[in-house]
């Protein structure tokens, strides 16, 4: 789940929106929109509302959610779906913390920190994070502890093998959906109303998801290795 925001007319005055939507990969290994909201602040009250929306709409189970830090998330997904596991993405999680680096150090630094996020093991990654600890932390050390802070949800997929850590890893099939979708909208740099900027994005998802035809990649292997994994959770998708 992500946001894109936009400019629209309200009461007289032109206000900033978000508009969030959730892309899920079914049983078939194909990608698919769960949903599209124009919504209000992140908070774990709004993403309530929206999971509950997704569960009632027959989205019964959530294996693994990857996501973009959004404010309260990780509070409403444990509410509405508790055995889901939350991936953090890593691209994400990079960015946020190459913004306290100096521009000269980021190269250098950067290599250092990639020894940890593809580390084999979470035992080796976290050896990695303290030898990174050592040469930088005096200098960059609010850079290092926002990623031992969001560890727990970073470190996910390293139980998972190379096949589903791509899938999870990284919200990239988001900001590939986004990037379609701003090209749609680029020449509207207001919108009416909320309405108006609903269909817009509805009709561009119509026609992105059309060219969703094909499964990921070696999916038979990963739904092998996802049924084993999340034990009975899907047996009655596969029987």
């Amino acid at each position: 789940m992500d946001a894109i925001h936009f400019k629209v007319r309200k009461d007289n005055a032109v206000v900033s929106k978000a508009a969030y939507a959730a892309i899920g990969v079914n049983i078939q290994g194909k990608k698919e929109v769960l949903g599209i909201w124009i919504g209000a602040s992140e908070s774990s009250k709004y993403w309530l509302l929206v999971l509950n929306e997704l569960k009632n709409r027959g989205v019964k189970d959530i294996l693994i959610t990857s996501v973009d830090g959004l404010n309260g998330f990780t509070e409403a997904i444990k509410a509405v779906y508790p055995n889901t596991e939350i991936q953090k993405c890593i691209i994400h999680q990079i960015r946020n913390s190459s913004r306290y680096l100096s521009y000269k150090d980021l190269k250098a630094f950067n290599a250092d920190l990639k020894l940890v996020y593809t580390a084999s093991t979470e035992e080796q990654a976290l050896a990695q994070l303290d030898k990174l600890e050592d040469k930088w932390g005096e200098k960059y050390l609010i850079a290092i502890k926002s990623w031992r802070n969001n560890w727990d949800e970073l470190a996910t997929f390293f139980k998972y093998p190379p096949e589903i850590r791509k899938i999870i890893y990284t919200t990239n099939a988001m900001e590939s959906y986004n990037r379609q979708l701003r090209k749609v909208t680029k020449t509207k740099s207001i919108f009416p109303n909320d309405e108006s900027l609903m269909k817009i994005l509805y009709l561009a998802t119509i026609d992105i998801s059309k060219k969703w035809t094909q499964s990921i990649r070696g999916w038979a292997q990963i739904l092998a290795q996802l049924s084993i994994f999340f034990e009975g959770r899907l047996d009655d998708q596969l029987f």
